[in-house]
């Protein structure tokens, strides 16, 4: 994957992603008296030859913080390419495991599919980032409490045959390791995990259907 080719070097909001100018940016959407104010809308959506806006860019160089004021500033994170990828496909491809985080805080679809039918986590893998590769894979829907709950009907399980000592204790402990990962925690999968944490009670009956 290449870098934004060519890179315009008239766009202001490319420049200031480049650079990582957080200041630069909220000048150029927010302050009327800036020259480039009333073009804003439009430089944010500039694309390359590729079809890359200066959103791709951020991700590309893992810059977090940038990433978070375009997208408050109206960037679409799941906008996708001709080629189907989408900044975090971008992201994933050059390893930038806090920009996947933010993009995914933010809404960001981590099942989109590029041209080659990839999602972000098989772009990671087949680039071998490891830690973006590990955490989008933790984030797909369902996973995040497939251990959990897995711990907690061995739990139950165990408890119809013979009671193995330490069992709910270790399952609780588990539990709690996993929800208080903070190096994979993003707030939209904390609420997800704590629904589902709630209502681990209710697996035995699901169960025994």
């Amino acid at each position: 994957m290449n870098l934004l080719t060519p890179p315009s070097q008239d766009n202001p909001v490319l420049q200031c992603a480049l650079e990582g100018n957080v200041q630069g940016l909220q000048s150029i959407f927010e302050d009327p008296e800036n020259d480039h104010h009333e073009q804003s809308g439009t430089l944010l959506v500039e694309e390359d030859l590729l079809g890359r806006n200066p959103l791709f860019l951020a991700c590309i160089l893992g810059r977090t913080e940038v990433v978070k004021e375009l997208a408050k500033y109206g960037a679409n994170i799941n906008q996708q390419t001709a080629r189907g990828y989408s900044p975090l496909h971008s992201a994933a491809a050059w390893g930038q495991v806090d920009v996947i985080k933010a993009l995914v805080d933010l809404g960001g679809d981590i099942l989109l599919l590029n041209f080659r039918g990839e999602k972000p986590c098989e772009i990671a893998t087949r680039y071998n980032k490891t830690e973006c590769a590990d955490f989008l894979k933790w984030a797909e829907p369902g996973d995040q409490c497939l251990q959990i709950k897995n711990g907690v009907a061995a739990e139950h399980q165990g408890s119809n045959n013979t009671r193995l000592p330490g069992s709910a204790a270790a399952a609780r402990e588990r539990g709690a390791a996993h929800l208080h990962k903070a190096q994979y925690t993003t707030s939209r999968n904390w609420k997800v995990q704590d629904r589902d944490i709630t209502g681990l009670h209710l697996v035995p009956i699901v169960l025994k259907c």
